[in-house]
C-alpha cells in the first residue's frame, strides 16, 4: 500500500497547480521588505504570537523593515486595520530577535509556524528558524533580493501555473497572477469623504445612488478589461455576511443622507441597508460579466474579530435568489466547515475552496477534503490558495496543501472509497482543472 501512496505523491508532486488566492507582495515590494528575519512576519504567524503573548507594539518593532509596505497596503486596499505604534525604532538584529524568540517558540508548532520552517528549509537551505540561524537566515533572505525569485519560488519550486491575486490593483504581473477586484468599498461608503475616494478611482461625478451603481461599474469593467477572473467580497472582516434584499427607494435615502452629512456620517449599522442593497447589485453586475464571486467566510486573519460574523451559512439568501452566480466560499468555512460543506452540496452555485485552510490546521484541511470527496461533486472542489502576502509563505502552503492531498487520496485507496485511477483524476480536478474551469484560465503549463 505504501507504493500507492508512492505512486499518488509522485503524481500529485508533479501537477502544475492553479493557486485560487493570493495576496502577494509586488517584486517592488518585496525588494523594499525583504532585508532580514522579520520579513517572514507580515501576518498568519504574526497574529499567533500575538495570540501567545507578544504585545503588538513589540511585533511592530520587531518587524520594522516591513511595516510600511504594509501600511502602504493597507491604505491602497482601504482596509481599516493601522498597526499600533512600535515600541521603538532603533533595535538591533540581536534585539528583534531577543523580543520574538520566546514567542516564536511557542507557535513553532503551529500550522503557521510550520509552514515558514517549510520554506526556510527548502528555499534557503536552513534547517529551522532559531537562535542559532537568524543571522544566517536574514543573509540569505537580503541575498534572495534580486530578480528572478519570483520565477524561482513560485514557477521552479512551488509549480504554480497562475495564482488568483487580490491586492487592490489590475496591474499585476500575468507571468504570475490573475486578479480579481473588491468592489465592496463603493457598498461601504458611509461619508461624504469616502465618496469623493470613489469618485477619484472611477473618474466620476457621485450625485445619487444610481451614480454610486454607474462607478461601481466603470471600475468593474476597466479591471475586466485588465484581465481580471472575478470579483472578491471580503466585507466578514468588518460586518456580518448576511445580506438582506432592499429596495431602492431605502437605499437611496440613505445615500442622500450620506452626500448631505458633512460629519461624520453613518455609523455601520445604519448604513447596513445602503451596503446590503449595492452588495445585490455587485452580484448582479458579476452574473452580467460571468465572472464568479469569492466570499470570504469562517476565520478572519488577525486577532480579536468577531467569528459568528462570516458564518457562511448567513449566505443562502443570496445563493437561493441569484442562481446563475457563481460563488467561490473560501477558506471551507473554518470553522464552520459542516456549513461550507452542506452549502456546496446542496447548491449547484456554490463551490467549495480550501485556500488558507491547510496552514489553519493541516488536520483540519485533511478532514475537510476527507468529507468533500464524499459530499461534494468533484468539480466543485478547490484544494489549494496560499493566501499569502511573501512568496515563500505561499511555497511552504504549497508543499503542505501537497502533502494533504496526497495523504488524503492514498487513504481513500487504501479503505476502497476510489480506486488508485479515481484518486489520480481527482488530484488533478481539485488541484488544477476544477479552478482553471471556474474563472476561464488559459494555462500555460
Amino acid at each position: 500500500m505504501s507504493n500507492i501512496a508512492d505512486r499518488i505523491a509522485e503524481v500529485v508532486n508533479g501537477i502544475w497547480i492553479v493557486d485560487t488566492h493570493e495576496h502577494l507582495l509586488s517584486e517592488e515590494e518585496r525588494a523594499r521588505a525583504a532585508v532580514d528575519f522579520s520579513y517572514l512576519f507580515p501576518h498568519y504567524a504574526s497574529s499567533d504570537l500575538i495570540s501567545a503573548g507578544m504585545p503588538p507594539a513589540l511585533l511592530e518593532a520587531v518587524r520594522l523593515p516591513i511595516r510600511q509596505v504594509l501600511l502602504d497596503r493597507t491604505v491602497r486596499m482601504r482596509r481599516p486595520r493601522p498597526y499600533p505604534t512600535p515600541t521603538r525604532a532603533d533595535m538591533s538584529l540581536q534585539q528583534r530577535w531577543k523580543a520574538i524568540e520566546p514567542y516564536w517558540e511557542h507557535i513553532r508548532y503551529t500550522g503557521y509556524g510550520k509552514c515558514l520552517r517549510i520554506a526556510v528549509r527548502d528555499l534557503f537551505g536552513i534547517p529551522d528558524i532559531s537562535r542559532q540561524t537568524y543571522r544566517q537566515l536574514s543573509e540569505a533572505i537580503a541575498a534572495s533580493n534580486k530578480p528572478g525569485w519570483y520565477k524561482h519560488v513560485l514557477k521552479s519550486k512551488a509549480r504554480i501555473t497562475v495564482s488568483i491575486q487580490d491586492d487592490g490593483r489590475a496591474d499585476v504581473n500575468k507571468t504570475f497572477f490573475a486578479p480579481v477586484v473588491r468592489l465592496e468599498h463603493f457598498a461601504a461608503a458611509r461619508t461624504r469623504e469616502e465618496l469623493a475616494a470613489l469618485e477619484t478611482d472611477s473618474g466620476l461625478a457621485i450625485h445619487s445612488l444610481d451614480d454610486l451603481l454607474k462607478a461601481m461599474q466603470k471600475v468593474l469593467q476597466g479591471y475586466l478589461r485588465d484581465g481580471a477572473v472575478g470579483i472578491k467580497i471580503g466585507i466578514a472582516y468588518r460586518r456580518i455576511i448576511r445580506f438582506e434584499k432592499v429596495a431602492k427607494a431605502d437605499a437611496e435615502r440613505l445615500f442622500n443622507r450620506i452626500a448631505g452629512h458633512l460629519g461624520e456620517g453613518l455609523s455601520w449599522e445604519e448604513a447596513r441597508p445602503l451596503q446590503d442593497y449595492v452588495i445585490h447589485q455587485i452580484i448582479r453586475a458579476a452574473i452580467d460579466h460571468n465572472v464568479p464571486v469569492q466570499i470570504h467566510t469562517g476565520l478572519q486573519e488577525g486577532n480579536e474579530n468577531i467569528l459568528t460574523n462570516s458564518n457562511p451559512m448567513q449566505l443562502v439568501n443570496l445563493f437561493i435568489e441569484y442562481r446563475e452566480a457563481k460563488f467561490d466560499l473560501f477558506h471551507g468555512g473554518y470553522p464552520y466547515m459542516g456549513e461550507a460543506l452542506s452549502l456546496a452540496k446542496n447548491f449547484a452555485n456554490v463551490f467549495l475552496d480550501l485556500c488558507w485552510l491547510h496552514i489553519i490546521s493541516p488536520s483540519a484541511g485533511a478532514r475537510m477534503l476527507h468529507e468533500a470527496i464524499e459530499t461534494v461533486p468533484a468539480n466543485k472542489i478547490f484544494a489549494f490558495g496560499g493566501d499569502f502576502l511573501i512568496p515563500e509563505g505561499a511555497y511552504g502552503h504549497s508543499v503542505m496543501a501537497r502533502q494533504i492531498v496526497s495523504q488524503v487520496l492514498a487513504e481513500k485507496v487504501r479503505d476502497g472509497y476510489l480506486t488508485e485511477d479515481e484518486a489520480l483524476r481527482l488530484a488533478r480536478l481539485v488541484l488544477r482543472e476544477n479552478p482553471a474551469a471556474l474563472y476561464r484560465l488559459k494555462l500555460a503549463e
